[in-house]
């Protein structure tokens, strides 16, 4: 190719070839990086539009791609300027090990935020129902109505007699391990069933 391209340019600029080259990829490059980014954006615009995410998830949901989008593109511009390929592994495989350090070892906050996304897609309630989660089958739980869902807490306002207007924050993960009775806006709440006397001994 850069033989070719000495055929049609001036003595002056066969001198510079070697690095209007590379220059050129990296420009391009760098173009595709910032038009893919832009076109996820709108994706995730659409997504958070389509299923009512909040702004702090899509503000989440743009940073991962911006943070993958950058690494791919720092790659592929360090191997445009020369950069050996054995390099570039060793720094992958090193900052891979870090950051799965890092995942384990916040792994409860993020299966906070994996859960919120499942809350928001499968929609399992919504804001304004009120729910319930059980304990067990048996006895009751933590009962109020749905006011906010973020990414680390489904936050209740309680709705019992006696602690009416107090505040229940829920992880978003024991929505998923624990039983979760439903009332849409609009049905009758039920009264909770009164527990069951612990039996004596005679």
């Amino acid at each position: 190719m850069r033989h070719s391209l000495r055929l049609y340019l001036p003595e002056w600029a066969q001198d510079w070839l070697d690095v209007i080259v590379p220059a050129l990829q990296i420009a391009l490059i760098v173009f595709c990086a910032w038009l893919l980014h832009r076109m996820l954006r709108r994706l995730v615009r659409r997504a958070s539009a389509h299923y009512g995410l909040p702004a702090d998830m899509s503000m989440l949901a743009n940073g991962v791609l911006r943070w993958a989008i950058l690494l791919a593109t720092t790659l592929l511009v360090l191997e445009r300027l020369g950069v050996s390929a054995a390099v570039m592994w060793t720094a992958f495989t090193g900052f891979a090990t870090v950051a799965a350090v890092a995942f384990f070892a916040a792994w409860s906050v993020l299966s906070n935020l994996f859960c919120a996304m499942l809350i928001f897609t499968v929609g399992p309630f919504r804001v304004g129902d009120v729910i319930e989660v059980l304990d067990t089958q048996d006895t009751g739980g933590a009962r109020g109505r749905v006011i906010d869902i973020n990414l680390l807490y489904t936050t209740l306002e309680d709705v019992a007699p006696g602690t009416a207007g107090t505040l229940l924050q829920i992880p978003n993960t024991m929505v998923f391990q624990r039983v979760v009775r439903r009332w849409r806006p609009g049905q009758a709440v039920l009264e909770p069933m009164p527990k069951k006397p612990a039996d004596t001994l005679e």
